[in-house]
């Protein structure tokens, strides 16, 4: 993810298609770094964002408004003062900066015309909105920035603005390929930083990407390349900065499954095994990405507890799993205790007393087998010594015998809450899920005097061939889904020996395409641990030969009959309803 001068530079050009001549209509301050600024150009209306928070810094058109504070702060009283109305009359990027400039004209209260300039620059924890005259004055800026707060430059009303040369970078726009092979091929460092480390407005995904189409190892150092590779990388570069010269952008946002990874303004090929999504437009694109990852990661926020309860209970059960295999494993030696004994009572009588052994023929095997004995002990008692330590380890097999099926099937139940975390898609999931936890004892039920209302449901998918699929988001919903709602002939599916969904098609009465049945199965696949698998094994049957064990946790079944195909994950052509 690379807000980067590529990125900026395709804005400038979305911004100056739409709205270049444009009067500002509304301005807003809904937090104390955002602007939403209304523009009214010819006869359309757009919205656009701008943030200078030091996390997330942003610039898009947006189509949903915002609710503002009922007292305006002081920036946005002083914007409205000045530029209410104004007109924008310029649009531009200096070099390939993560900045960009807009241009303003109004009349001011004596009705002469004059000039205004608001800077956003996407700096990252440095952006700031900065609000100048045409001369490069600082009248106010969103965020304040003293000489305690910086070295480098103040950001104050009456300072002169400027850009701060922080970092000998060239624009990567002009630059020759005498200058591009001396200020790259000289740095003993690994390639994609040497190129991202040399010029403005470029980041180390799209340095990588340069390295990809140069068909060059991106952690090589710089300074090993052949004369030729040298060329050849220049001129990648050149071909991809001709592009950007000529605004020929391509907005698109790179998807592992249903979760975005990498968005740009140019294509990415060094994803070319991924799902890459095109758009129509920059903006569509910033809010996409950030609307997605941001659900995402506000779940993985949420859920955090969640996790760490289940993870160390996980952790908890894995080790006393561990050793109870361990001690089952010691009272395999149960039997031969078991035969010593009777060896020696068959045997024993030919003992004088004070023997440390005794070599007698195994009736079991036909096989001379030495018996170590306790020379203080009769052959009576050391027989019954052996016969109490086989029915010690005996007892032991039974009782861990039971103990270790039950810490397995707790660990696979906590494995299984672990897959439904990371399938949740909203705060209504995290619900279900944490009600599973209370009622198998993981965390304590706190009684509010209210009951907990579940509204999450399973996903609804639609396939190609218009049958219904659903999938369920966690055990309560799987067990929901196979036993209340599916019927008989319906068909079920679930990754073989997986935790995951139960993924539920259903029939009519019809015989089901070929097609339908692969991407039920792809979607139990995705729906599942092994998701980032390359290729996921799925068992499926007909719904009526999927049983419920006497005592089993929700959503855990068993079936006898079945089929199975080995699919991928990939569920980006199935339709999703809900």
């Amino acid at each position: 993810m690379a807000f980067d001068g590529i990125v900026i530079a395709n804005l400038v050009k979305e911004c100056r298609q739409t709205i270049l001549g444009g009067k500002i209509s509304k301005i807003a301050q809904p937090e104390n770094d955002e602007l939403l600024i209304t523009i009214k150009n010819q006869k359309n209306q757009y919205r656009l964002f701008l943030s200078a928070n030091a996390s997330l810094p942003l610039i898009y058109f947006t189509s949903s408004n915002r609710p503002s504070p009922l007292t305006a702060p002081n920036f946005c009283m002083l914007l409205r003062k000045h530029i209410g109305n104004g007109k924008i009359t310029n649009i531009w990027q200096p070099g390939l900066e993560r900045i960009i400039n807009f241009e303003m004209e109004h009349l001011n209260e004596l009705g002469d015309l004059c000039k205004k300039v608001l800077i956003v620059e996407i700096m990252g924890k440095h952006s700031n909105i900065i609000f100048c005259d045409d001369s490069g004055k600082i009248i106010d800026s969103i965020k304040h920035v003293s000489m305690q707060m910086s070295s480098i430059r103040e950001v104050l009303p009456g300072r002169t603005y400027f850009i701060p040369q922080t970092q000998l970078k060239q624009n990567p726009l002009d630059v020759c390929e005498e200058a591009f092979c001396s200020q790259i091929f000289s740095k003993p460092e690994k390639l994609s930083k040497a190129i991202y480390s040399s010029f403005t407005g470029i980041s180390p995904v799209i340095a990588e990407e340069l390295c990809f189409r140069a068909s060059l190892e991106s952690d090589q150092s710089a300074a090993t390349l052949s004369e030729i590779e040298q060329h050849h990388l220049f001129h990648q570069f050149e071909l991809f900065t001709e592009e950007i010269k000529a605004g020929n952008f391509q907005p698109n946002i790179v998807f592992s499954g249903k979760e975005p990874i990498e968005f740009s303004a140019v294509s990415m090929k060094q994803y070319q095994d991924l799902k890459t999504v095109f758009y129509p437009s920059i903006s569509e694109v910033l809010e996409t990405y950030y609307a997605v990852k941001n659900t995402i990661t506000r779940i993985r926020q949420k859920s955090s507890d969640l996790r760490r309860i289940v993870q160390t209970a996980l952790e908890r059960n894995v080790k006393k799993y561990d050793l109870q295999c361990k001690q089952l494993q010691d009272t395999e030696k149960r039997e031969k205790y078991r035969v010593y004994g009777e060896l020696l009572n068959t045997y024993g009588y030919g003992l004088k007393g004070g023997e440390k052994k005794l070599d007698a023929l195994n009736y079991y095997t036909e096989e001379m087998i030495s018996i170590p004995l306790d020379p203080t002990l009769s052959a009576q008692e050391n027989a019954k010594k052996y016969f109490e330590k086989y029915g010690k380890l005996k007892r032991t097999f039974e009782a861990l015998s039971t103990l270790t099926k039950e810490t397995a099937s707790e660990i696979e139940h906590l494995e299984s809450i672990n897959t439904s975390l990371d399938i949740a898609l909203s705060e209504e999931d995290l619900v279900q899920i944490k009600e599973e936890l209370m009622d198998y004892g993981y965390m304590k039920r706190r009684f509010t005097g209210k009951k907990v209302k579940i509204t999450s449901k399973p996903l609804h998918y639609l396939s190609s061939d218009g049958y219904d699929i659903y999938v369920g988001k966690n055990n309560l919903q799987n067990e929901e889904l196979t036993f209340k709602f599916a019927s008989g002939n319906d068909w079920w599916f679930h990754a073989k020996g997986a935790p995951g969904s139960h993924v539920v098609v259903k029939g009519n009465g019809e015989e089901l395409p070929d097609r339908t049945f692969e991407e039920a199965a792809r979607l139990a696949a995705y729906y599942s641990k092994n998701r980032n698998s390359e290729k996921v094994e799925v068992d499926y049957v007909q719904k009526k030969h999927v049983k419920k064990p006497n005592g089993a946790k929700p959503g855990f079944v068993v079936y006898y009959t079945n089929y199975s195909m080995v699919i991928d994950s990939d569920i980006s052509e199935i339709r999703q309803i809900s």
